[in-house]
């Protein structure tokens, strides 16, 4: 008598370690896939983290708090006061537009005469150990 055997024809599930993913700000098509491309984990959190720094109060639709008014503070005389209060912004902002992220440090500098003004934010994401720090130059058009 013959036995019968079933080999498992079955892969094990792909593990992938994205926790976090968004579309690319340009809506990029990939040449390949030709879908929209995707940024994963920590590029994911930094572009929103520069996206609500870029936006303006008032600017979106139907959410008029979301947002910084980092760009309101370009043309202002820059002295401690104005880099604390930089610093104030910039902190509430991610803390309270951004869930995935936890701010460890702000760190603001300007340079008057070469009219930009630098901001290094350092967070970590949850469910990761390693914090992350983000550089940001902030240069005056006008």
């Amino acid at each position: 008598m013959a036995i019968v055997v079933k080999k498992q024809t079955q892969s094990p599930l792909k593990s992938t370690n994205e926790l976090y993913a968004d579309f690319t700000s340009d809506f990029d098509i990939h040449p390949v896939k030709n879908d929209v491309v995707r940024v994963t984990n920590d590029e994911a959190v930094k572009q929103s983290i520069k996206n609500i720094l870029a936006t303006n109060r008032g600017e979106r639709f139907f959410n008029s708090d979301f947002g910084s008014d980092v760009r309101s503070l370009l043309f202002e005389n820059m002295h401690s006061a104005t880099g604390q209060v930089l610093e104030d912004i910039v902190r509430s902002a991610v803390e309270n537009y951004e869930p995935r992220a936890t701010v460890e440090d702000v760190i603001v500098s300007a340079d008057p005469d070469e009219q930009y003004i630098s901001i290094t934010l350092v967070f970590s994401i949850i469910n990761k150990q390693e914090p992350i720090e983000l550089d940001l130059i902030l240069n005056r058009v006008r």
